[in-house]
């Protein structure tokens, strides 16, 4: 089985950080964001691995090379437009050629492994295992109907759905897949969804299961997210480089990369990029900075690149 991580967006909710630095290559808890989906890729045996790639292709092929030095074999192809996920899939299609593979979106972070799901995708034939999970609002997911372990429906972000199994951001697919995305028709919002080319799967007769996954599961995109991703990575501890100057008071939930100096009256809740020189006569609260950030007053609930 191969990998293929979907890396190719611009991480616009975190401007301008992401400007400067491409999400996928974002330190979280001072490791790069790509180097957990590798983690999880690699529990499963996976070392093959494909990343899409947008006009990100520069900075993310400098930064992670061959793979070797993270245990994998990395090949990329880039994305021409964003146009969805199911559309990014299908720029991998001579890299997966005949084998099943495991797509993985590059901004989650999983809790837990899913060798226990790669084995039941692989035993049971099927032409596609999905991961869900139950939450207490699914209207902001994609949304599985299940029969026993059997998905009978995909809905996007339904305003009445019919569970709570929200699509969690893994999946495994065989070469039914392809079989499917020349069909594919846009969306509502313009892309070819993932979740319509599974539902064509289902539509078409295939095999189609759910995994349901109990751990937890983050997707970075947001600041809050950002920040609490990072709080679970680093288990209630910092993470503060060796090299760092700081000068004030360091509460909870702090990292700070190699190389930064940081000047504040207090830091909490916020992650300090490296290379970064942070000098305000406040507090920070609840922030990722980068760059060169010199500000007079209280940063609270800022996305800064300076």
């Amino acid at each position: 089985m191969k990998g293929v991580i979907l890396a190719a967006g611009k991480g616009s909710r975190l401007y301008p950080v992401t400007h400067h630095i491409p999400k996928p290559l974002l330190p979280m808890a001072n490791r790069m964001t790509l180097e957990y989906a590798f983690d999880r890729l690699k529990d499963m045996g996976v070392t093959e691995i494909c990343i899409v790639v947008g006009e990100n292709e520069p900075l993310v092929k400098a930064a992670l090379g061959d793979g070797a030095k993270f245990g994998v074999k990395l090949s990329f192809v880039r994305q021409t437009e964003p146009l969805g996920l199911a559309h990014a899939v299908g720029f991998t299609k001579d890299f997966v050629g005949d084998d099943s593979f495991v797509l993985y979106l590059g901004d989650a972070i999983y809790g837990y492994g899913f060798e226990e799901h790669a084995a039941k995708f692989l035993e049971s034939g099927c032409a596609n295992l999905n991961i869900v999970k139950p939450v207490e609002d699914p209207r902001r997911f994609g949304v599985a109907t299940v029969d026993g372990d059997r998905i009978t429906k995909l809905v996007e972000k339904p305003a009445e759905p019919e569970s709570n199994l929200a699509m969690a951001g893994m999946y495994f697919f065989g070469p039914q897949i392809w079989s499917v995305l020349p069909d594919l028709k846009p969306s509502g919002r313009g892309e070819y969804e993932i979740t319509d080319a599974i539902q064509m799967l289902i539509d078409r007769g295939h095999d189609v299961r759910a995994g349901v996954y109990d751990h937890v599961w983050f997707d970075t995109g947001t600041l809050d997210s950002f920040l609490e991703t990072t709080r679970f990575l680093c288990g209630g501890e910092n993470r503060i480089a060796e090299d760092a100057v700081v000068h004030g008071q360091i509460l909870d939930n702090v990292v700070i990369g190699a190389g930064c100096t940081v000047t504040c009256d207090s830091i909490q809740d916020s992650v300090v990029l490296p290379g970064t020189a942070v000098h305000t006569l406040g507090t920070i609260h609840r922030c990722i900075l980068g760059g060169n950030v010199n500000e007079s007053i209280d940063l609270d609930g800022a996305i800064l690149w300076g």
